[in-house]
């Protein structure tokens, strides 16, 4: 019955590669993109819903679509907060939708819960975790220097041809009397912009809207190299995430295994 959702996993993970691509490239996935794999997904979910209730498992379709409710509930309310990006959140809500059940057993076998959308988000957070540590390494090996959790956050990048690159700058920059004054943004207060939409300036914009920045760019280009986070969208890792989930399986589930002999 669950190799019902074998093609919507496979139109799904296509799909995600196409979008990744885009998000790199152009920092924008258009809704339309999610149009054709929900075409070729919705008919055989539903059919997969359908046979759960046409055998009697009632509650096993109720558990599928409640979690589905669920997921899809917190995805779409931190896209509202600015902590997902709006690419990312209808991602792992077409996912919880088309494909909540493994279609098929991975290496290490299908986790208790069962529900591949959670297995997806966990590997996605896993594997997102390495980003920082190799970014951590290039600054010790390029010789660049910041407090503590931002030499794993991000790196400086030429001030002139800051619009050029991808991430939100990491450092407020003034000019008095001529002279550049440069702090950090913390953490809490990064958080706080990201949520509110203000405060944070994206490079993006910096290229889509010269005149609006002039200032901030000048000041950027004076300032020398200037702090940037890294730009690799969320929806990278949540690729890597679903095709490892379905071809390995919940890698939370496998590192307790290792760590507990389980």
């Amino acid at each position: 019955m669950v190799a019902l959702l074998i093609l919507p996993a496979l139109a799904i993970t296509v799909t995600l590669c196409y979008a990744s691509v885009l998000d790199i490239r152009e920092r924008r996935v258009p809704f339309r993109t999610w149009y054709p794999m929900l075409a070729v997904s919705l008919p055989f979910t539903a059919f997969f819903y359908g046979r759960l209730m046409y055998e009697g498992n009632f509650m096993t379709a109720a558990y599928f679509a409640v979690l589905a409710l669920i997921f899809s509930a917190i995805f779409y309310s931190f896209a509202y907060f600015r902590l997902f990006g709006g690419a990312d959140a209808w991602a792992l809500i077409f996912i919880s939708f088309c494909i909540p059940a493994f279609p098929f057993p991975p290496l290490l076998g299908i986790p208790p819960l069962g529900f591949l959308p959670f297995s997806v988000l966990a590997n996605a957070v896993i594997l997102n975790l390495v980003t920082p540590a190799g970014i951590f390494l290039s600054n010790l090996k390029a010789g660049n220097r910041a407090p503590w959790p931002y030499m794993f956050l991000g790196f400086p990048v030429d001030g002139e041809r800051i619009s050029e690159a991808y991430g939100f700058v990491m450092e407020e920059i003034a000019e008095d009397d001529g002279r550049i004054h440069r702090r950090f943004l913390g953490i809490t207060e990064a958080l706080r912009g990201m949520m509110s939409g203000t405060g944070r300036i994206y490079t993006l914009d910096l290229r889509r809207h010269p005149l609006e920045y002039a200032v901030e760019r000048a000041r950027y280009a004076k300032a020398g190299k200037v702090w940037i986070s890294y730009g690799v969208p969320f929806i990278v890792p949540i690729t890597a995430g679903l095709i490892s989930a379905l071809l390995i399986g919940d890698l939370i589930v496998g590192l307790l295994g290792v760590l507990y002999g389980v």
